[in-house]
């Protein structure tokens, strides 16, 4: 356990505080949260590459920290009707396909080397991007803003294509996987 691995640990640690400040409506205090939960990312992803801190299990922590935080989020505030609920369905299905495709690729014998794709990189952006200013608009109190339901569909494109790719990724591997 490194320091890169612990502040990874505290992010997952706070996506329940997150989810408890959105459900109660203490959009403004979820949104700072949000943020430096962000920023945690950003610096523990900094000083394990910088100090030469990278660790297995932070190769598995990081990405559960993730979506641990982006889907909690989405469906907290798709439960309480502040993201649409096809967007919602979107994100989380996508994410738990991912997720299933590798353990199936490993129970079959035919791990999968996970290795995000530049349009995953781009849709993990633009999720976040959007989450967060969702929090902030509904901590300033304008959630209906005509950008953010732009964002809703730009987003659904992304996480459409995004899956589409990994899919399509997952079939040529498990086809030209040996045992």
């Amino acid at each position: 356990m490194n320091l890169p691995n612990l502040i990874t640990l505290t992010r997952i640690l706070v996506v329940p505080l997150i989810i408890w400040l959105i459900i109660s409506g203490q959009f403004w205090l979820a949104f700072v949260f949000f943020i430096a939960a962000g920023i945690s990312d950003g610096v523990d992803g900094y000083i394990a590459k910088q100090f030469k801190l990278t660790t297995e299990l932070g190769a598995y922590l990081d990405p559960i920290a993730d979506k641990a935080l982006l889907v909690s989020i989405y469906l907290s505030l798709g439960l309480l009707h502040y993201i649409p609920a096809w967007l919602v369905i979107l994100v989380a299905t996508r994410d738990v396909l991912i997720v299933g495709a590798v353990l199936l690729a490993r129970v079959l014998d035919r791990p999968v080397e996970v290795q995000p794709l530049m349009i995953s990189k781009v849709n993990t952006t633009g999720q976040i991007i959007l989450a967060g200013l969702v929090l902030g608009a509904l901590g300033l109190g304008f959630a209906d803003h005509e950008l953010l339901q732009i964002g809703y569909f730009v987003i659904g494109a992304l996480t459409i294509a995004s899956g589409g790719a990994y899919l399509k990724s997952w079939i040529e591997h498990m086809a030209n996987a040996s045992h």
